[in-house]
């Protein structure tokens, strides 16, 4: 039996359902996920191996114009991550118009060459047959427009199903024949302590004000197993700093005595145990980083 292995990097402009399509395609969550756009602000592999191939997903952070130091480290991570992969795949949702920041990725990843492109038509499922027949159409004009040839174009929907193991296939027909790259348990390599950062920031994303989920940075200070405990009520304990960049932002995030933090404590708490498989005790602590984004020794404490 031929093995299939190699990297295929999920690209577009922020907010277009990039981490969503990752999580769906490795079944795992690998990725947090949000409205806002910028969600995502590393480079995170998911592993779906099968049979005869291991498929890993490199979710990036959308291309952007940025306005601080954070957002061109951002922007050259996901430049970095196109040029040592297999395949890409170009995502444009369904329910919008292809606009500027789309034909710029799409350039920039067609001066590559010799990688194979899948365009990826997202969010399948908020639009009709007419509207999604008429965003086909316009990938087609695309590829005229730009002298290209995509490899495939797929329309799909996360959140419905629709077309994602098509993907899967197709996205695994474009792999190099070679050997597992990673144990076929795993479906992230990501270390814990990030994967639970992200969750207590993904948990703090919801319902914040537009300027909020920016300034938000989550480093996890300690996390292991409470000694002494009974080998039947095993408890993990985390402690994390939640910096902002503003002392207003502090009272936001804290909340009218703290009910917001609670709240959001309690949300991240179930996505940990969960991915866990322990209870957990978390205690989140709010620090302001006055304009972290900027500042060069911030950002490298802050794992960027």
């Amino acid at each position: 039996m031929t093995l299939r292995s190699g990297f295929v990097s999920i690209v577009g402009r922020p907010n277009a359902g990039k981490s969503t399509l990752t999580n769906r395609l490795i079944g795992h969550k690998v990725a947090i996920t949000s409205d806002r756009p910028q969600t995502t602000r590393r480079l995170i592999r998911g592993i779906l191996t099968t049979d005869d191939a291991q498929l890993i997903i490199v979710d990036t952070p959308g291309l952007h114009r940025p306005r601080t130091l954070l957002g061109e480290r951002l922007n050259a991570s996901v430049r970095e991550a196109w040029s040592s992969v297999d395949v890409i795949g170009l995502c444009l949702p369904a329910n919008e118009e292809i606009g500027p920041g789309d034909r710029f990725i799409a350039k920039e990843i067609i001066a590559l060459g010799r990688t194979p492109i899948v365009v990826i038509v997202t969010k399948a499922d908020r639009v009709n047959k007419d509207q999604l027949a008429q965003r086909l159409s316009e990938v087609g004009e695309l590829a005229e427009e730009l002298d290209c040839t995509w490899a495939q174009v797929v329309p799909v929907s996360a959140v419905s199903g629709m077309n994602v193991e098509v993907l899967t296939e197709l996205l695994i027909a474009l792999l190099p024949e070679g050997p597992l790259l990673y144990p076929d348990a795993e479906f992230s390599d990501e270390p814990l302590e990030i994967t639970v950062a992200e969750l207590i920031r993904e948990a703090m994303l919801e319902g914040v004000e537009d300027e909020l989920p920016h300034s938000i940075a989550v480093v996890i200070d300690e996390m292991g197993m409470r000694e002494g405990r009974p080998p039947d009520r095993p408890l993990m304990d985390i402690r994390a700093q939640l910096f902002v960049e503003r002392d207003s932002q502090k009272s936001i995030v804290i909340g009218k005595g703290g009910a917001r933090l609670k709240q959001v404590g309690t949300r991240a708490r179930k996505e940990i145990e969960e991915i866990v498989g322990t209870p957990v005790y978390l205690d989140i602590h709010v620090k302001l980083a006055k304009d972290w984004q900027k500042d060069p020794k911030k950002l490298r404490r802050l794992g960027f």
